[in-house]
């Protein structure tokens, strides 16, 4: 079932026929796919489960962190009046009264001229001011310089004895201060924040253990057709292995998604219907390639036509830009779950799912759609022709602002896109670039 929110108002979608019948542009086709795309309805969600979700609260911290002060170094408790002016010649010679682990909750209390073994993490016993590091010390051995403490386990007399300190220590001298991370009442994460590792800790670490969030979308990822074999099949005359439904899931998860590959469908319009009915309950969206064209196989357009009915529509219709001309978004199903239909040519997937998908992914998560980085780079090489009155999209790579051609024009060229980090953009209104000409660049990674 969809978690989508309701858009019925605004799923306004042209008539199929006048869609067809015209040129739509690139910013023309992806407003129209953001203007009918609403956030996910936000869930609570255990911490582990909420990695990659958009935080819907802002979370404030309900009480200070470090809650205590506590010791940054293993060494010694010390009050500072009683190590000041020590030297290696002249160290000053503490009481050792006991042990202070990570945990403790009753502390001895350190009075003149003596100390407490004191481990990382551990709270500051009362009367003690700073904490002296146990390399300042002979570790209560007796010799010279200390580099470690014994284990307590193996000398539990450690704890006890004497003590000495051959550096002096200021107040406060490696003590963590009680709310020097964060304050109580202090915002911690603000509404919008995505939940990486570093926000789940702070939320573990201030006591949260679930937060609201928006989900992240669940993708069903589809190629279509009759000549596509999984990758470790053996090939048959006439057959390729399919690329676009690992590309595309890999797409998918890159942009924040959990994605479920479903792999090539034939092309066969029953065969494709009921594959799409199965796999809509468990869809936020649905990514199809292949299928969107004009050939005589082409069943996409059929069946989706079918497939949306009186609960939605899809659109199919020709974009003023290479690759990727043939396009298809619409609403399917009794959830009215979006299902953008991408060209079925490796590049021509790729690039569709880079300006159209994920920015429809990021939509969804509530977060802008827009995240892919764009410069203006010089143009290493020259581009003799571009088609007028279409925004061409090249592969190449970008390095210190200058971006070089890599491979053809060909939208089927795979190697040429593996070796790309980067799309240039080449405008409508121009037909030829020459080399040393500045362009815009979208990063891709």
């Amino acid at each position: 079932m969809s978690r989508t929110a309701d858009t019925s108002a605004a799923d306004t979608s042209p008539d199929t026929a006048a869609v067809e019948e015209r040129l739509w542009s690139v910013d023309e086709h992806l407003d129209d796919i953001l203007g009918r795309i609403r956030p996910l309805e936000p869930i609570e969600l255990q911490l582990l489960d909420a990695q990659g979700c958009v935080l819907v609260e802002d979370v404030t911290v309900p009480a200070a962190l470090p809650p205590f002060d506590n010791s940054s170094m293993d060494g010694y408790a010390v009050r500072t009046a009683d190590v000041e002016g020590a030297s290696a010649e002249f160290p000053a010679v503490l009481t050792v009264i006991g042990d202070v682990a990570a945990g403790s909750g009753e502390l001895p209390t350190v009075g003149p001229g003596e100390a407490a073994r004191i481990m990382t993490g551990a709270p500051l016993p009362p009367g003690a001011e700073a904490v002296v590091p146990v390399e300042w010390t002979d570790g209560g051995t007796g010799g010279g310089p200390a580099t470690t403490m014994a284990a307590h386990s193996a000398a539990p007399d450690g704890a006890t004895g004497e003590v000495r300190v051959h550096r002096p220590a200021a107040a406060r001298a490696h003590v963590r201060a009680r709310g020097s991370d964060v304050a109580a009442g202090s915002l911690a994460l603000r509404a919008g924040t995505v939940l990486g590792p570093p926000q789940i800790g702070l939320l573990a670490a201030i006591g949260r253990a679930t937060v609201r969030v928006r989900p992240r979308p669940r993708v069903v990822v589809m190629s279509t057709g009759s000549e596509l074999v999984q990758p470790g099949t053996e090939l048959t005359p006439g057959r390729i292995h399919d690329s676009n439904s690992f590309v595309l899931t890999a797409c998918a998860r890159d942009a924040g998604a959990i994605a479920y590959r479903v792999g090539a469908v034939d092309d066969d319009a029953a065969t494709l219907r009921s594959t799409l009915e199965d796999q809509l309950i468990r869809a936020d969206i649905v990514v199809t390639s292949g299928g969107v064209s004009v050939g005589a196989y082409d069943v996409v357009k059929e069946t989706l036509s079918e497939l949306a009915g009186d609960e939605g529509s899809v659109s199919f219709r020709k974009l003023a830009m290479q690759p990727g001309k043939p396009q298809g978004f619409g609403r399917v199903g009794p959830d009215r779950v979006p299902l953008l239909a991408l060209p079925g040519n490796p590049v021509s997937s790729y690039v569709s799912f880079e300006l159209f998908a994920r920015p429809a992914i990021r939509a969804l998560m509530g977060l802008e759609p827009h995240d892919r980085t764009t410069v203006r780079a010089v143009c290493a090489d020259s581009v003799a022709s571009s088609p007028a009155g279409r925004r061409q999209f090249l592969r190449a790579r970008h390095e210190d602002g200058t971006v070089k051609v890599v491979g053809g024009a060909g939208s089927h060229l795979v190697k040429a896109l593996a070796d790309a980090n980067a799309l240039i953009v080449v405008p409508e209104d121009t037909t030829s670039v020459e080399a040393g000409t500045e362009l815009d660049v979208i990063l891709l990674d």
